[in-house]
């Protein structure tokens, strides 16, 4: 008699199960972070272009997200900075509006670190707590997270080498802060790129040996980074500005390139040494995409093929780009242009490391044998 008063009870809420496949929106989320870093890296190639990254010589993770406000505030920063040798040697003609441009250029690139963070923190908890993470990407995401970390600290590490015998930060460690973010934005594009749904790529030969080439490809351009960032720091790419010879010879002298003893501190500290070789990694680079274009042509299809077609089409740009950065240098292209055209090239430069990081993750993930 009272089954009329009896309600239906609701249909439980249907859950998916967190997979790699069903993943978009963490995919999309690490693309975004990728992207916040690429954009990092080109504020941080301008602090160095326009010698602003020792113009902050304290490191206050929390509190020095908020800049000088009074003007007593700037006078106090200003003074911090009038104590360093780089003020002392290159600009002691510099006045507060000149610290003020300088100090906009390190203020921005550390507060874009701290966004960053947040950016990769947040969602990060988020997409745990509502259980749409899959079990494999967690570790690798934690990996990403404490590489964000130690990027924090080599960043001060790299900047206190400036502050107190040098008039710029140390060339070995400002490659390994490149190279740190290179790992960062690479990272974050090989774990997107085993997300969502799987698109696959074929190969009708010798599919090993397209993952093979694209995986060496990677480990060259990393080493190319490491190498950019040495050239950066001692400033290589403002000697020998000629080519494709360096002094009339495609390879200088054992004495040009090897004065300094031991050998292998000239990779270091000898300019010409450092843009050498640049040189010379940049032109196995190239020998190394167009095998790996030509083999794809012949073997593969889908994305595998495409993929290496746009690999190959950024390292030439990339390679136009230096030898351009590298002669022009006189006006009318010194000054403003020239570090344009810098910050092109090393834009240029992370682009070849991300389409590279894709070309390899595809041809581990979806190429069928």
């Amino acid at each position: 008699m009272e089954d009329w008063l009896i309600f239906p009870h609701p249909a439980p809420e249907v859950r998916r199960h967190a997979t790699e496949e069903n993943a978009t929106a963490v995919r999309n989320w690490l693309w975004a972070v990728a992207a916040l870093v690429f954009l990092m890296v080109i504020v941080g190639g301008a602090t160095r272009l326009t010698e602003s990254g020792l113009s902050i010589v304290e490191w206050k993770p929390v509190t020095g997200v908020i800049p000088p406000l009074s003007q007593k505030e700037w006078l106090e920063a200003f003074e911090d900075y009038k104590q360093i040798p780089q003020y002392k040697e290159l600009f002691p003609d510099m006045d507060l509006a000149g610290f003020k441009a300088i100090y906009a250029w390190e203020w921005a690139h550390r507060l874009l670190g701290r966004l960053i963070g947040v950016v990769f923190a947040v969602p990060l908890i988020w997409f745990w707590a509502t259980k749409r993470l899959p079990d494999s990407a967690k570790p690798k995401l934690l990996g990403i997270l404490a590489l964000g970390a130690l990027q924090g600290g080599v960043g001060w590490w790299m900047v206190s080498s400036g502050l107190a015998h040098r008039t710029e930060v140390a060339q070995d460690r400002l490659a390994i802060h490149l190279v740190i973010a290179g790992l960062i934005i690479a990272s974050c594009l090989w774990v997107a790129g085993g997300l969502g749904p799987r698109r696959a790529s074929s190969a009708h030969d010798r599919a090993g040996r397209l993952r093979g080439t694209a995986l060496f490809l990677l480990l060259l351009v990393f080493l190319q980074l490491f190498m950019g960032g040495i050239v950066a720091g001692l400033r290589a790419g403002l000697v020998e500005n000629t080519w494709p010879l360096i002094d009339g010879t495609f390879i200088p002298p054992a004495d040009v390139l090897w004065p300094k003893d031991p050998w292998w501190i000239n990779i270091f500290d000898t300019p010409v040494t450092a843009q050498f070789l640049h040189r010379m990694i940049a032109y196995a680079i190239f020998i190394v995409a167009a095998l790996h274009l030509g083999d794809a042509l012949m073997n593969a299809g889908g994305r595998a093929r495409t993929g290496a077609v746009v690999v190959f089409v950024h390292v030439v740009a990339q390679i136009a780009l230096g030898v351009a950065t590298l002669l022009l240098v006189e006006p009318p292209f010194s000054g403003t242009p020239h570090i344009l055209l810098a910050l092109a090239h090393q834009a240029i430069g992370m682009a070849v490391l991300a389409v590279t990081t894709l070309q390899a993750r595809r041809l581990m993930n979806d190429l069928d044998d």
